[in-house]
């Protein structure tokens, strides 16, 4: 009897030294965050917290992670050291129980910078809960006729415990089943469209973009004809062989209160430059949009990013270019529009709105048809080695960008395809499409 109550004391305090040891690890990730997780390709090490930054501790705020990864540190050093000790003693045998070894995870090095990677995994996620917005209601769009119609902002509290930068992704696991009847569902990836403190500034939340994915009397249905119910929006087609999206529907049917088990942080392709004085040109379609909102967040709204001064640390241009069928498809463009008019020496914003506007050719408006407009001072932009290229969403935005500045890179004695491999080896050509 004293042997049982001896080992089950001791899985006990293995279980919470575990637990404690995650905490803090995503305490000192976070504290990472909140100062400065990248630098410059080449970089020998962190950046010194005089060197110009676009992320930095908020000002004034008690609650930021700067604070939290300074004390995270301190106790993770204590904290290892025993839990290193107890996995030593577990490994000669002494004792056994069913803990899990604590183990140095969830970072990864991106030019010389550690940034949060994979803290959860898809067989061990974190159980998060959804919130409510207090900047946008659930639903972002309006009807348009199309059965896809409906993108959503949802927003889930983590607790703090994972830590992101903007232009990561997280994985959300739905409970299936999916097209292959696995239940729960495998784990669909989401670009992040907070920035790294959270739409509530707080460290503790993340939020998604994500489009309710419908379709109908198509190769693939989950719903016969009379099964389709409505959906939280209202939405529903009973006179249909419907395919709804597992995940997507997951998410946009969730309500404050409901549980999300979360995987990631993931992705290193679409990190901003430390830069201050970079230039950002970014192309969305849809909810493509997603990294582009963390991007503009913390470049012209957060703490985060506020100087000493009162300006912004972000010194450069950051310019716009979004693609949708319909103007009713339109995401975040009132935060668009405020940004431009507090910041008009700053930030640039077009759309391409496909099946409502044409060019002077009666051409459809896509992306590559608007930034034609803009051909020659975009080209003369990307010549600056300070400048970055943002491309997010459908796929065909590439072929779009050889279409558009094709003809001038010839005309300047220079192969497209060649110049976008050259900004793409200078970490300077970001993409992410599907």
């Amino acid at each position: 009897k004293t042997w049982l109550n001896l080992t089950f004391a001791l899985c006990l305090a293995w279980k919470i030294l575990e637990a404690m040891a995650q905490t803090v690890v995503g305490a000192a990730l976070l504290g990472a965050a909140g100062t400065a997780f990248l630098a410059s390709p080449g970089s020998p090490g962190p950046v010194s917290q005089t060197a110009p930054s676009l992320r930095g501790t908020a000002p004034g705020n008690p609650g930021s992670a700067g604070s939290a990864g300074v004390a995270g540190t301190a106790a993770l050093a204590s904290l290892a050291g025993v839990a290193m000790a107890a996995a030593a003693g577990r490994r000669s045998g002494a004792t056994s129980c069913n803990a899990a070894a604590v183990k140095k995870k969830g970072a990864k090095v991106v030019h010389g910078k550690e940034i949060p990677w994979n803290l959860f995994s898809p067989k061990a996620p974190y159980q998060g809960k959804v919130v409510e917005n207090d900047f946008h209601p659930q639903t972002l769009t309006e009807p348009t006729g199309d059965a896809n119609w409906e993108t959503t902002h949802v927003t889930f509290d983590h607790g703090g415990k994972v830590p992101y930068i903007e232009g990561q992704s997280i994985g959300v696991i739905a409970p299936g089943p999916d097209k292959k009847g696995e239940q729960p569902a495998k784990i669909r990836l989401y670009s992040i469209a907070s920035s790294a403190v959270g739409d509530d500034q707080t460290s503790k939340t993340v939020s998604l973009c994500v489009k309710r994915v419908v379709e109908l009397d198509g190769k693939f249905s989950n719903r016969a004809k009379g099964e389709d119910k409505p959906d939280k929006a209202g939405t529903a087609f009973p006179d249909n062989e419907v395919y709804r999206g597992v995940c997507s529907n997951h998410i946009c049917d969730m309500t404050p209160g409901d549980e999300v088990l979360i995987t990631g942080p993931t992705g290193a392709e679409m990190l901003l430059p430390e830069d201050p004085e970079a230039n950002i040109i970014m192309l969305a379609t849809g909810t493509g949009i997603a990294p582009m909102r963390s991007y503009l967040r913390l470049l012209f709204h957060d703490k985060a990013g506020a100087a000493a001064d009162g300006g912004r640390k972000f010194k450069g241009i950051a310019w716009l270019f979004m693609g949708v069928p319909y103007s009713k498809s339109l995401l975040y463009d009132d935060e668009h529009q405020t940004y431009k008019k507090e910041y008009p020496d700053q930030f640039r914003y077009d759309y391409a709105v496909s099946r409502e506007d044409k060019n002077a050719a009666g051409q459809k408006m896509y992306i590559q048809t608007k930034m034609a407009e803009y051909a020659e001072e975009l080209w003369e932009m990307m010549q600056d080695e300070k400048t970055h290229v943002y491309m997010c969403g459908l796929k065909g935005m590439e072929s779009g960008m050889a279409e558009c500045f094709g003809p001038i890179a010839e005309k300047n004695g220079i192969v497209w395809t060649e110049f976008a491999k050259a900004m793409k080896k200078a970490d300077r050509y970001h993409v992410e499409v599907y």
